[in-house]
């Protein structure tokens, strides 16, 4: 399998940390790209919307397929591996955004409430928003039309804030109330504490000192959003890791089991293994047919 990177945000001068792309050109120069091959699996290091406005397809997201029709909406948060169909013919826009793009324009107030939009965790990538896309698309593609540099950037994110709230608004996966906003803080810090420390340590315990409270309050707070244990969620990562690691690059399995941080490849193929029920071995030839 050809090794595909880590795919950073590359744009025009003009659209620095912002993009809207026409699926139906991109499709037509897939082959031309050279640094990765779009339509095997590959992560991304910015978010990214995709919208459709006509045909029918599939996407997929983290080794998963999602059905695709006129007016859906899919979100691919930074960090996560997504690819194109093959022969792909539906129509639409890509929209790209670093989260430096997120965090200089977007309005304060917001950035918590539209950051929940990308907890793949807690809620699916999908949705399906038809006349809003409709709204958004006309206003990114009117402001990119008008070519001027005068608080451009703050116009198309506050186009693209408003809308992302919307999208929140009809999701009721991602609404936390008020009386446990503070569990879902410590749910979300705990989130990206695992992101970031997966492969030194897969301890509750190491998170709870990190987070200075106790491993039952930890627990408590997953449990709320999860229904699963704090233990579960940091396997469950890193299986996450371990299928993404397995289908976006060219390592050996005694590679990956180091990079992902075990001792022994024996651990790290019955840790898998208990996980899925299936060595990793077996699972990379049932994904590759």
């Amino acid at each position: 399998m050809k090794n595909i990177p880590n795919i950073t945000f590359q744009s025009n001068e003009h659209k620095r940390n912002f993009e809207l792309l026409n699926l139906t050109s991109l499709f037509e120069r897939l082959d031309s790209i050279e640094d990765h091959e779009p339509r095997q699996p590959h992560r991304i290091a910015f978010f990214a919307l995709l919208v459709v406005t006509k045909g029918t397809g599939t996407h997929q997201i983290d080794l998963k397929d999602y059905e695709v029709k006129e007016g859906t909406v899919l979100k691919i948060a930074k960090g996560q591996v997504h690819s194109f169909q093959r022969n792909a013919t539906y129509q639409g826009f890509l929209i790209l955004f670093t989260e430096e793009f997120l965090m200089n324009y977007f309005s304060k107030s917001s950035i918590n409430l539209i950051s929940n939009l990308y907890n793949y965790h807690l809620s699916s990538p999908f949705s399906m928003n038809k006349i809003d896309n409709e709204i958004l698309i006309h206003q990114l593609q009117s402001e990119i039309a008008l070519e001027i540099n005068f608080a451009h950037h703050n116009i198309v994110a506050a186009f693209l804030d408003l809308y992302l709230l919307k999208l929140e608004r009809k999701s009721p996966d991602n609404y936390i109330p008020k009386n446990k906003s503070k569990l879902f803080r410590t749910f979300d810090q705990f989130k990206s504490l695992v992101e970031t420390n997966f492969t030194k340590t897969r301890n509750v315990k190491d998170y709870a000192n990190l987070l200075y409270i106790s491993t039952k309050t930890l627990n408590a707070s997953v449990k709320e959003f999860t229904l699963n244990t704090a233990k579960n969620f940091i396997d469950d990562y890193v299986i996450l890791e371990i299928k993404r690691e397995m289908m976006s690059t060219n390592k050996s399995l005694k590679e990956i089991a180091f990079d992902i941080g075990f001792d022994e490849v024996t651990n790290f193929t019955k840790f898998f293994k208990k996980k899925m029920n299936l060595s990793p071995k077996e699972f990379k030839s049932n994904q590759l047919y």
